[in-house]
């Protein structure tokens, strides 16, 4: 008989692991190669490049399905990435306060912490796709139901990890010691523990339900197996009606965060001399990692209630409007800058509140456009999209900003603005009027 675990033993443990390697991944290294002196330019480049697994995993995500269960995918890929941060704390470079205070520290000299953040990004988008599938697998539609914003919450509380805690942490070891590549060593020490000791109890504590097995149930994973459920993934996707539509939405829709996300924590830790807000390491972690998340979190909750009472179509609107005004807050902070805690997180927060707000309406569509037979994969193919979103304008602003400076640079954001309002046009004309109503 299969031994029942409860889903609190785990679900919310799986989901605050899964957000960890994302958020250090793909926001806390872009405050730590800020902090180590790295140009915007290059810094904003290459940062933005993580994202790439998180774009093509649809590409894999098949062979999880074909070989092994999703148990093994999950704690397979959570054992990889423990060993990747350990290996990662021991190779972090140490460049001279001289260097880094000249704000020209060369990228070369991470190459090798690139490659395991590289390395640690695949192996962190393929634990996703177990991860969920194993979700779905483990618990019956009623337990998923229940649990979704359990996942959900845990998921926000690993952000809140990432950008509050570790960053903060980071930012009072640098303080008392005056060593800033120290004090990134030390947190990713942290980071490190808390992924082997999660990982070490899931080995034990993760169900292992009997309906968790290969799609080929015991079949030999043959070429032709392997190529035909990949092609059915793919062909069907491109098949559906308003699908350039839909990939248009899912690439512009979040254009003016897509070029914003990047540059936020650089703005605030740059100094007032080169139009930043010369917040501390510290500081910021509060400000936009811990109370702009909180906001953030808040915006999405909301946006998910008031979506469920008017429908997705309805909301449309007023959550596009989330998504692109509040970013006039840091038009506001560019232009002032502010030295007042209170005043810039009372900014960032409404920045993030919105685009917690407007994001709903994102993730919304996506769901919207993938139902049908092959709902999974085709919204793992969307979550590609959303990935190519942030990649491709990630990838040129640290160049447009050094060429525009920080106010101009926000203004540019607002300009975006446009590409959002346009693509909920052509979208709402589309949209089910009925779907997302409870």
């Amino acid at each position: 008989m299969e031994k029942r675990i409860s889903p609190w033993a785990w679900v919310s443990t799986l989901y605050f692991l899964e957000g960890i390697p994302y958020v250090i991944v793909n926001n806390i290294s872009v405050v730590m190669f800020t902090k180590m002196g790295v140009p915007n330019g290059e810094m904003a480049l290459f940062t933005s490049l993580l994202y790439l697994p998180w774009m093509i995993k649809p590409f894999w995500s098949p062979f999880v399905d074909i070989f092994k269960t999703k148990r093994w995918w999950t704690v397979t890929m959570q054992i990889l990435m423990s060993a990747l941060f350990v290996l990662l704390v021991a190779t972090i470079p140490f460049p001279s306060a001289e260097v880094i205070a000249s704000g020209q520290t060369p990228i070369s000299l991470f190459y090798v912490t690139l490659l395991i953040f590289i390395v640690t990004a695949f192996v962190s988008a393929t634990h996703d796709i177990a991860a969920d599938g194993f979700y779905m697998i483990a618990l019956n539609s009623g337990d998923q139901a229940a649990f979704v914003g359990i996942r959900s919450t845990f998921y926000r509380l690993a952000t809140i990890f990432g950008n509050g805690v570790v960053v903060y942490v980071a930012g009072m070891i640098e303080e008392k010691t005056g060593n800033i590549p120290m004090s990134w060593q030390i947190t990713m020490i942290m980071c490190a523990v808390i992924l082997c000791v999660l990982t070490i109890y899931h080995t034990f504590i993760l169900p292992r339900p009997k309906s968790d097995a290969s799609v080929l149930k015991g079949e030999k994973p043959t070429a032709k197996a392997i190529v035909t459920e990949f092609a059915n993934s793919f062909v069907t996707y491109f098949k559906k009606s308003g699908v350039w539509l839909a990939i248009v939405f899912m690439l512009l829709y979040r254009l003016p965060e897509g070029f914003l996300l990047k540059l936020c924590m650089p703005f605030l830790l740059a100094s007032p001399e080169v139009g930043g807000l010369g917040m501390t390491t510290a500081s910021t972690g509060v400000a936009y990692g811990t109370i702009g998340v909180i906001f953030l979190t808040i915006g999405g909750i909301l946006g998910g209630i008031y979506a469920s009472r008017v429908g997705l179509k309805k909301a449309l609107w007023l959550m596009a409007l989330g998504m692109t005004l509040p970013c006039l807050a840091f038009v506001y902070l560019a232009i002032y800058q502010p030295t007042n805690i209170w005043v810039i997180s009372a900014a960032i927060s409404i920045e993030q509140f919105g685009y917690g707000f407007g994001f709903t309406a994102y993730m919304l569509y996506m769901m919207y456009f993938s139902e049908g037979e092959f709902k999974t994969s085709h919204y793992s193919i969307c979550t590609a999209f959303m990935a190519m979103s942030m990649l491709i304008p990630g990838m040129f602003a640290g160049y447009i900003q050094e060429a525009l400076g920080y106010v101009d640079f926000f203004w540019m954001v607002m300009a975006c603005c446009l590409a959002t309002f346009f693509v909920a046009f052509l979208a709402y004309r589309k949209l089910d009027p009925n779907y997302g109503k409870k």
